[in-house]
């Protein structure tokens, strides 16, 4: 017999009760996103399956999510992770400028970004006694690297960014709140999102806006830097 032709085993799944971990969760939500850019799934199946991936708690929750899609039955859905791209814990030297790019100020008022708009290097936010909002899921990234200076005083700031960019924070409250949610891309040359700040008596909170991802995320950056 050609040991060629002898049927292989297939690819060892983890028990069905095992449970997802955010990994698991990504890739399954990677699956529907390119479903429904394939016109495979409409805008409301995706979202309500992309809603059941971040309330599944087992891998066996995860795999009726896809059952019907191509990409589950031509690959591992949940094969092993492999590591997310290192990406570094502060700016590198020369990469932002000290000056900023923009100035989001709220003033007993409030302050929105969201939409299609360009981020620059460096955006200052000042909050006080008022509410910043400010939301990269749709932005324009021309910049691998990009920090975001906040200062809360009796004010709030809330930033939600993709989840296929890198996220990292430094700061901290004075009788308030800094919260950073770290996030790795798996992406090598995802955008990296600093946060510093200083929240006193005030909140400020970055955190990944699920189901929202920059599509063609490395084309568009280099279309950017060229």
């Amino acid at each position: 017999m050609d040991l060629d032709k002898r049927p292989q085993p297939a690819p060892e799944q983890p028990p069905a009760g095992l449970r997802a971990s955010d990994a698991d969760r990504d890739r399954v939500a990677d699956i529907l996103r390119e479903a429904l850019a394939e016109g495979r799934l409409t805008a409301d199946e995706h979202a309500e399956r992309v809603d059941g991936v971040y309330r599944a708690k087992t891998v066996g929750d995860l795999e009726p999510l896809v059952r019907d899609l191509p990409a589950a039955g031509t690959r591992p859905a949940y094969e092993p992770a492999s590591p997310p791209a290192a990406s570094p814990a502060a700016p590198t030297p020369g990469a932002v400028p000290p000056e900023a790019d923009e100035n989001l100020v709220a003033v007993f008022s409030s302050t929105v970004r969201r939409g299609r708009w360009r981020v620059g290097r460096r955006t200052h936010v000042y909050s006080i006694f008022g509410s910043v909002e400010i939301d990269l899921s749709e932005a324009l990234f021309e910049y691998q690297q990009v920090v975001i200076k906040a200062i809360s005083v009796f004010g709030n700031v809330e930033i939600s960014v993709p989840e296929n960019i890198s996220l990292r924070g430094n700061g901290g409250g004075v009788f308030g709140n800094f919260e950073v949610h770290t996030l790795d891309s798996p992406e090598h040359d995802a955008p990296v999102v600093f946060v510093d700040g200083l929240a006193v008596l005030g909140n400020i909170e970055a955190r990944p806006r699920r189901g929202r991802f920059i599509r063609d995320l490395q084309h568009k950056l280099r279309k950017y830097l060229d």
